[in-house]
């Protein structure tokens, strides 16, 4: 990780910390497990990588990093992407006990409080996005863009697709298509995001952005399919060898490892390729691009 990186993403994972902290509702009196239950899952420990892309797009385009739409769109990624590691983790999904080094939300309170933090986050991340005065054309774009990457034609059908892809032997294509929404979705949305927060209507500026971030959300599955076959428990914060227990397709039963690595590097050159016109500013792209390939945990 380049002293660059590593400084941004202290300054950006602090201040998304302090406005998710904020963010959280009031207590209700009788609700208060259910906003344990939010906080512990949306406050612990995480590596902020899809609010960091956010804040890395604006900065790429020359936005205002600070500007309050910017701080929502971050807010609202890490919101829906809490919610999503919630509910991939109950028992009828993806059934794990350890998440960031911490019993799983539904092990630590229990499955029924763990559904319903899940929900709240979700609305959470919309609430968190309509309450911004901003011009109402761009939180509509943002809104609409972490809608669609979200829902049925996103993250939920990519956790589908994954569903049904346990103990059979799918394409490469099917795998792709899979990882393409489930994690590529949220992660192409944030760096949308953080460019439409920014003001940035042009499409070819946008296209190119989405070429990155396709790019970045494929290697950034593909490197979590390695590391759960060469790093340890500890290292991740989640059990290792739980797609192979399970049966579960990934690039590496896919390729093999070698192949796989080859095929990290190789989305890795593509997201650069996509930055071609893109000055210094997006420097922190490029270089959370590189470190999503090279990254241990």
């Amino acid at each position: 990780m380049t002293p660059e990186l590593k400084q941004f993403i202290t300054t950006y994972s602090r201040r998304v910390n302090q406005l998710l902290e904020r963010a959280l509702p009031a207590r209700i009196p009788g609700g208060e497990r259910l906003l344990d239950a939010m906080s512990y899952s949306l406050l612990g420990a995480g590596k902020r990588v899809r609010p960091i892309l956010v804040y890395a797009s604006a900065e790429a385009v020359n936005g205002d990093m600070q500007a309050a739409l910017v701080d929502a769109c971050a807010c609202a990624v890490e919101c829906m992407h809490a919610y999503s590691l919630i509910h991939d983790d109950l028992p009828a999904m993806d059934d794990d006990d350890l998440r960031r080094g911490e019993p799983t939300c539904h092990i630590a309170f229990d499955e029924a409080t763990a559904i319903l933090a899940g929900d709240a986050l979700q609305c959470l991340a919309f609430e968190t996005l309509l309450n911004v005065d901003a011009p109402a054309s761009q939180v509509v774009a943002v809104a609409r863009e972490l809608g669609r990457a979200s829902g049925a034609t996103g993250m939920v059908v990519g956790q589908a697709i994954d569903l049904g892809a346990v103990d059979t032997s799918p394409s490469m294509d099917l795998l792709e298509q899979m990882h393409v929404h489930k994690t590529g979705a949220l992660i192409e949305a944030a760096v949308i995001m953080g460019a439409v927060a920014s003001g940035i209507e042009e499409r070819k500026t946008l296209r190119a952005l989405r070429t990155f971030a396709k790019a970045v959300g494929l290697s950034f599955q593909v490197q979590d399919d390695i590391l759960d076959v060469t790093s340890d428990t500890a290292s991740l914060g989640k059990r290792t060898g739980a797609d192979q227990e399970r049966n579960k397709p990934t690039y590496v039963s896919l390729l093999g490892l070698d192949e796989a690595k080859r095929k990290a590097q190789q989305l890795h050159e593509e997201a650069i390729d996509a930055l071609a016109g893109f000055g210094s500013k997006a420097g922190i792209l490029r270089d959370l691009s590189a470190y999503i390939v090279q990254r241990s945990a």
